[in-house]
């Protein structure tokens, strides 16, 4: 891997863990065509992958962190100090409890399915490429069917938990985090810009904790000719991401998800095209 590797790597991570087209799908593709996957070490892969992850966690603390501060802070307030939970009308202290609620899914199912989930099977184009053509044709629907009336201080505890289940779902690449909360969320009625805000908050808790824990499981992978690249990718990665997820906010106050829908198809059925030509191996 060069430096320019590198930063093509951080750009893609950022932009696509934010927006609803698939992190997993655009890297593992990418590492294919510039050969930079290792059949004899591919743990080397998933561990660079797994560290400059930490760059989009960074992005979203940042561009949240008034609001993340004031969730924490409320949120300790009411239920820790005062004792008080769910008696207040504070929205921060009811967010702070959706989050928590709406992170229970992917914790449970992340464990329970670590290994197959982590598998070789999940990181395979036709899993990626079917992911990818499903979401979009179910995001389709959500478009065509959502009632957009729903903000924020809307959203309920059974809102979150499915929301929550449906983040669960992102754990099969090409699906999407961003993807499948945004889609959950428009079935629910929320606003296009307000389900994308709270698919993002929701994202913190699980995003710290399985990069954290990917990070760790991939510290014997990383060797010292790895380190420049890394410090590169993951700060590219921060920056796009951080400038992705300020996009897709503003983008959906005033429009569809219809573009990375029609994209979300076209890069799916690509995929299915290259490898029954064998130009890119499964």
């Amino acid at each position: 891997m060069n430096f320019l590797d590198a930063v093509i790597l951080g750009i893609i991570q950022g932009l696509t863990e934010f927006l609803p087209i698939s992190s997993t799908g655009h890297l593992t593709l990418t590492g294919k065509f510039l050969n930079l996957i290792s059949k004899e070490h591919p743990e080397h892969w998933t561990a660079f992958i797994a560290v400059i992850q930490l760059g989009t966690l960074l992005a979203v603390l940042v561009y949240f962190f008034k609001d993340l501060t004031a969730i924490v802070k409320d949120f300790a307030d009411e239920n820790l100090i005062n004792r008080k939970p769910f008696t207040s009308q504070n929205l921060n202290s009811k967010l702070g409890w959706l989050i928590i609620v709406g992170t229970i899914p992917i914790v449970i199912i992340g464990l329970l399915f670590k290994e197959y989930i982590e598998g070789a099977f999940t990181k395979n184009l036709y899993v990626i490429s079917s992911s990818l053509i499903g979401l979009a044709t179910i995001l389709f629907v959500a478009e065509k069917t959502s009632k957009y009336r729903k903000d924020i201080k809307d959203i309920t505890l059974i809102d979150s938990l499915i929301i929550g289940m449906a983040q669960a779902v992102s754990l099969v690449p090409g699906s999407s985090r961003s993807g499948t909360t945004i889609t959950a969320g428009l079935f629910l009625g929320l606003k296009r810009d307000v389900a994308a805000r709270f698919s993002f908050l929701l994202s913190v808790p699980a995003v710290f904790a399985s990069g954290l824990l990917q990070l760790y499981e991939a510290l014997s992978f990383i060797n010292t000719d790895m380190i420049i690249n890394l410090i590169i990718s993951t700060a590219v990665s921060a920056v796009s991401g951080y400038l992705a997820i300020d996009f897709l906010i503003k983008f959906l106050k005033k429009n569809s998800t219809m573009v990375f829908i029609v994209y979300r198809m076209i890069l799916g059925i690509s995929i299915l095209i290259l490898l029954s030509q064998n130009i890119i191996k499964p």
